[in-house]
């Protein structure tokens, strides 16, 4: 990745967990010319081959000149035979580095400011993925300033955020050099202790990774490293919390100064939870921006306090607002809105990628509120604190007669006055063409050993009316096996 960005190549990337038809919805809009794979990845304690998908990805990509195999795990074999390009070579690792020249002076590419270094992708759920092109001194400016300003990497910080490499954290987390911190880079299950790491000698016994079982693996891997910042999702934060875990009064953590959270709204009772379960003196940054921005609107601060369900501030020049659907600012209001951005910012794309880029790219963002910046989250700012609230998604924003709220209300409530019963929660409308308005939805995944039943409908529904409104309460509650999330954990 930065070898390319050197050389003023522009850079993206998939996870090894993606499928090919994902991967070539991307990949076959933005044609690119060199690939590098891994032959298998692992995860979850097991070996997972990748190379039959680099086979079939490759042979739809008619632009490859070059496919680059990464013995990534070296106890899989490396067939290079299995893919065909149409034009152009397959290597292993080592023949390909071995065409290089290493005592030859490292030169970097001068160019433009809005010279493209990533190209990331929105999710796709609205139709192809947009390929979002993201620039060099644009990202790293944003980067640089959330680094130093709002988080306090400094040279000696060891920072580590658990993530994909197709996340945008991924990309946050490597801009961590420039600060001078110390990166750890992570490979598999945040609840797999990794008790080998391999070797890239193939002769090595020790090649093959092992791992056991261990909820408490991310919290090893902070003591064991002296890790200071850890980023992680708010998922996972969840998950701990929900099994009651701990970890601070067995694992010593005396290097650790921030956790960042993301990927979706931290549930109040999450707050409280990880002042309980880390050192009580972290700064828990509650953070959101998105890959549209490669950056956060919402970041943490250690220089003020951090309120329960808040994220601690807006970025350091970024002007965020609150619209009302009329285009009027309330934020100073505390009322629930649009999230807004009514100046422009270092790291806001160039383009979207291919044919009509720049239209598309402005439909996007600008079509909504004249010559201001869409982002797609519903919010509020807590006139009191200063904070952002997060609501959920201004297109998931829910509308029962006629009064807008958002599904993280929903959700922040019924895991917190029944976080014994439910371990998750997704609240949705619905509006049949037959329906003359829409009824709000919730779905509860319970607690192992615990029941769903009426008692347990009737409870929360008075719990929604009680602290929320009569209008919040959902029309339909109903039990599901499992809360369908992105990679990143986002629902």
């Amino acid at each position: 990745m930065l070898a390319a960005t050197s050389l003023g190549a522009i850079w993206t990337a998939s996870s090894t967990d993606t499928g090919p038809t994902a991967v070539l919805d991307r990949l076959k809009q933005i044609e690119p010319t060199i690939l590098f794979a891994d032959n298998a990845s692992f995860y979850n304690g097991r070996n997972h081959p990748v190379l039959p998908k680099v086979a079939e990805i490759a042979a739809s990509l008619l632009t490859l000149e070059a496919v680059i195999i990464l013995p990534s795990t070296s106890s899989m074999d490396v067939d290079l035979n299995s893919i065909n390009l149409s034009s152009g070579s397959v290597y292993d690792y080592h023949s390909f580095i071995s065409q290089g020249t290493p005592s030859s002076e490292l030169n970097f590419a001068q160019l433009s400011p809005d010279h493209p270094v990533y190209i990331l992708y929105s999710s796709g759920t609205t139709g192809a993925p947009k390929c979002i092109v993201h620039s060099a001194l644009g990202t790293l400016i944003q980067h640089k300033k959330e680094h130093a300003l709002h988080c306090s990497i400094w040279p000696g910080a060891r920072l580590f955020y658990y993530t994909t490499t197709t996340w945008m954290m991924w990309h946050w987390l490597v801009s961590g050099l420039a600060s001078g911190a110390t990166l750890i880079l992570y490979s598999g299950s945040p609840f797999r202790y990794r008790s080998s790491i391999p070797s890239p000698d193939p002769s090595n016994s020790s090649s093959t990774p092992t791992s056991t079982p261990d909820d408490l693996a991310m919290p090893r891997l902070i003591s064991e490293l002296g890790i200071t910042h850890f980023g992680t999702s708010a998922a996972y934060l969840s998950h701990l919390e929900q099994k009651s875990l701990l970890p601070v009064a067995t694992i010593p953590m005396p290097t650790l100064k921030a956790i960042y959270s993301t990927g979706s709204p931290l549930a109040p009772s999450t707050f409280a939870y990880v002042y309980r379960a880390f050192p009580a003196t972290v700064n828990l940054g509650s953070i959101t921006g998105g890959t549209d921005i490669i950056s956060l609107f919402g970041a943490s601060c250690p220089l003020l306090p951090v309120y329960a369900g808040e994220i601690q501030c807006l970025g350091l020049g970024m002007a965020v607002r609150v619209y009302d659907p009329d285009g009027n600012d309330i934020t100073a209001t505390g009322d629930e809105g649009d999230l807004v951005a009514v100046r422009p910012f270092p790291s806001q794309p160039t383009s979207f990628w291919g044919p009509d880029g720049r239209e598309k790219y402005r439909a996007s963002y600008f079509d909504r509120f004249e010559g201001v910046w869409h982002h797609g989250d519903f919010v509020r700012v807590n006139p009191t604190t200063g904070g952002l609230v997060m609501l959920g998604r201004s297109d998931g924003v829910l509308k029962p007669a006629g009064v807008r709220f958002g599904s993280a209300e929903i959700y922040n409530l019924v895991l917190r006055h029944f976080a014994g019963s439910v371990a998750d929660a997704l609240c949705v409308g619905r509006r049949r063409q037959t329906d003359v308005d829409e009824t709000v939805v919730l779905f509860l995944k319970m607690e192992e050993g615990r029941a769903f039943d009426e008692e347990l409908v009737k409870e929360v529904k008075a719990c929604v009316r009680r602290e929320l409104s009569a209008r919040h309460v959902p029309g339909v509650v109903v039990e599901c096996t499992e809360i369908p999330v992105t990679s990143n954990g986002k629902k």
